[in-house]
């Protein structure tokens, strides 16, 4: 009887405040077994690689096993390809980016935006130097290069001629892949629409004098955003919580010991083989991972405002067909100081 009562007030003291002591008194005497940790796959746009060390750090760091949660990285080729994943049950929550969460949002998915990743853009358009190109104006009439047609290099570079006044009828796309710049070297194209840590992978390949237009110049809106279906906000939100609570001590802890994460890296990310190009990039990731709402509030604060402007200049370059209205479709609670 008395080591039944000794058991009750263990178990009692496991769900009160504090409860971890008490957790691990229990364990060590034989009298409780560790809590499973729940599963939670996160469909990516990407391949693991440096720029997301702070989730590949996971098995070194537990920021998620903290949370009582088992991270599973499930590895896309592009921000829609993410969001099939989560909407086809392949994964809880989904990185990707404005434009494909917004696509997805015209044709008809309930979904939910609940972090700011990357609040800062991160896309450029990229022209040598001797071209005479200072500015998006003198891209008229110029061959420009892209990922793909469906790459967020594409729309960006839509969306800084359209701050312009231009549309995609007044420049010509070519279609490059992703090693643009050898093309824009070659002469095979004027400009070329890269991202931050494309460039600065050029630069490490020897590309020479250059102008960057940043598309940030002229709309500053997010570059990546946590995403999920609205059927599972509406009934995981302390797991979801959680999720964030792990990722947000992630991005903390990547911001404040890039030396650290970069070295990681090695052996993470597959792509992680220079330690100073390591650090380049996750430097990068980190300033685009910052704001001024961010200051204010905490890592993934959502701009609702930038992101409504997005939205709205998608539907003027016809890339969604409705209008939408992102305090519908953005949660806030989720975060802490959220309403």
């Amino acid at each position: 009887m008395i080591m039944k009562y000794i058991l009750e007030t263990f178990v009692r003291r496991l769900v009160a405040p504090g409860a971890g002591f008490a957790l691990a008194l229990a364990m060590q005497a034989g009298w409780a077994q560790a809590p499973q940790p729940e599963k939670i796959t996160l469909a990516g746009w990407s391949k693991p690689i440096t720029e997301i060390t702070n989730l590949l750090a996971e098995p070194d760091m537990g920021f998620f096993k903290d949370e009582g949660l088992a991270l599973n990285y499930l590895p896309g080729a592009g921000g829609g390809d993410a969001l099939r994943n989560l909407l086809s049950g392949q994964a809880d929550v989904a990185f990707t980016d404005p434009g494909s969460f917004f696509a997805a949002l015209d044709k008809g998915a309930e979904l939910r935006a609940i972090y700011d990743i990357y609040p800062q853009n991160v896309f450029n358009v990229v022209s040598l130097a001797s071209s005479g190109i200072a500015g998006p104006s003198d891209l008229r009439g110029k061959r420009v290069g892209v990922y793909s047609l469906s790459s967020g290099t594409r729309q960006n570079l839509q969306i800084l001629l359209q701050q312009e006044g231009l549309s995609e009828d007044d420049v010509t796309i070519v279609v490059t892949g992703l090693l643009n710049f050898a093309p824009l070297i070659q002469g095979q194209v004027d400009a070329t629409a890269a991202t931050d840590t494309g460039l600065a992978l050029a630069r490490r390949r020897g590309l020479g004098d250059v102008r960057v237009m940043e598309v940030a110049d002229y709309l500053n809106y997010s570059s990546d955003l946590f995403v999920v279906r609205e059927s599972y906000y509406q009934q995981n939100k302390d797991k979801l919580r959680r999720f964030l609570a792990a990722y947000r001590r992630s991005a903390e802890w990547m911001i404040s010991e890039p030396e650290r994460a970069a070295q990681l890296a090695v052996r993470r990310a597959i792509d992680g083989q220079d330690v100073a190009l390591n650090k380049e990039i996750i430097m990068l990731r980190n300033r685009s991972s910052v704001s001024e709402l961010t200051h204010e509030k905490g890592l993934g604060a959502l701009n609702l405002e930038t992101l409504q402007a997005a939205a709205d200049a998608y539907l003027k370059l016809d890339l969604i067909s409705r209008r939408i209205d992102i305090p519908g479709v953005v949660a806030v609670d989720l975060l802490p100081g959220g309403e």
